[in-house]
């Protein structure tokens, strides 16, 4: 683990995102028409590279402190990173829909095999060259991975996990080498396999060994097409969780409420806490009032420098104009409780990015409804 240089240059209660962003209509036409094979690489990439620029002014006005590529080069929360990954095999690479699955078994063990394995790192710099602002990097951890490879072989899961953990690691200190100083491991597959929590947790140790960054670990309870795979509670997690080598969990609360934190609460979680506070599966748009009281009711338990304020999690199943409007109601919750905060030293307070008349549009037309 390291210290958080992020931190230091944000207000307090400082704002992110999960990962995902909205990927419009005429962006998921595009992608599946790649998997049909009725475009060519370089094209999509281009789509990707103007999605991506688009997400990041729409969360800079929305006045997030802490951006993300919105994760619009993956196809779901799992393929992206797995089709890169050594030793896995992708026997058909189509897909009628580009958020659909792969078929993925084991040809071999992974093993790094560069010093960017994933090639993340590339993604990660053209983000970087886009924006001033602290950037988020997240990737899907080793546990959830291992989850869609339908055939070991002889291996056993654990071995496969291990064996991820190691070439995510590698990509890890090439995401460093580039400047990231933020990475978070999602495990959205965890909360359905409660029982494997420890071996998640030794991957994730494996994943974060000797990479100074600040490392957050995002757990949640399924977002495929904005509905829970599994319910229940956070205290699954621990203890094993307490012997994480991560600086931060980001956990959902806005659509589950409240009784978590005095899960937190009673383990006596070490570390920074992600609040979520906007409930991602519902398109109703929360009031900055109520923002506000979800943060102060977290308050009662953690004190400011501990709380990052966050979505539940990705915001990819929601329109455009609802995120936008997400995102900009968390912002100015924050800043009602920032005000209601004693005095403290913000060295790099949150700028007042309000919308100019020509720029009002700019990302409807790149995330909504534009053809290319």
């Amino acid at each position: 683990m390291a210290a958080a240089p992020v931190r230091t240059r944000v207000p307090r209660l400082p704002t992110t995102v999960v990962g995902s962003y909205p990927v419009p209509e005429w962006m998921e036409r595009l992608k599946t028409d790649y998997f049909r094979g009725r475009i060519s690489y370089s094209q999509l990439q281009d789509v990707h590279d103007m999605a991506i620029k688009a997400a990041l002014r729409d969360q800079e006005l929305a006045g997030i402190d802490i951006v993300s590529d919105g994760e619009l080069r993956r196809d779901n929360d799992v393929d992206y990173t797995l089709a890169r990954m050594p030793g896995i095999a992708i026997p058909e690479t189509v897909k009628d829909f580009y958020f659909d699955y792969y078929e993925a078994t084991l040809a071999a063990l992974p093993e790094p095999t560069a010093s960017s394995p994933l090639g993340l790192a590339t993604d990660f710099a053209f983000t970087a060259a886009q924006t001033s602002a602290p950037i988020k990097f997240s990737f899907t951890g080793p546990f959830s991975l291992s989850c869609r490879v339908h055939d070991r072989g002889p291996a056993s899961q654990r071995d496969l996990v291990l064996a991820m953990a190691r070439v995510l690691n590698a990509e890890a200190h090439a995401l460093a080498a580039s400047g990231a100083e933020l990475l978070q491991i999602d495990e959205p597959f965890l909360a359905g396999h409660t029982d494997q929590v420890a071996l998640a947790i030794d991957a994730i140790n494996v994943v974060t060994a000797g990479v100074e960054v600040t490392w957050a670990l995002h757990v949640c309870y399924g977002n495929r097409y904005a509905r829970p795979s599994w319910e229940g509670h956070y205290d699954f997690l621990f203890p094993a969780v307490l012997d994480a080598e991560v600086d931060q969990l980001v956990l959902e609360f806005a659509r589950k409420g409240d009784d978590d934190l005095t899960v937190i609460e009673k383990f006596g979680w070490p570390g920074d806490l992600g609040l979520g506070v906007i409930d991602v599966k519902s398109d109703e748009v929360e009031s900055p009032a109520l923002v506000a009281a979800r943060i102060r009711r977290a308050l009662q338990r953690l004190p400011a420098e501990r709380l990052m304020v966050n979505p539940d999690c990705g915001l990819r199943n929601v329109t455009g104009p609802i995120a936008r409007a997400k995102l900009a109601a968390m912002a100015e919750g924050v800043r009602i409780v920032r005000d209601e905060l004693s005095p403290a030293p913000d060295l790099a307070p949150a700028p007042d990015l309000a919308l100019a008349p020509d720029e009002a549009g700019l990302a409807d037309v790149v995330t909504q409804g534009a053809t290319p």
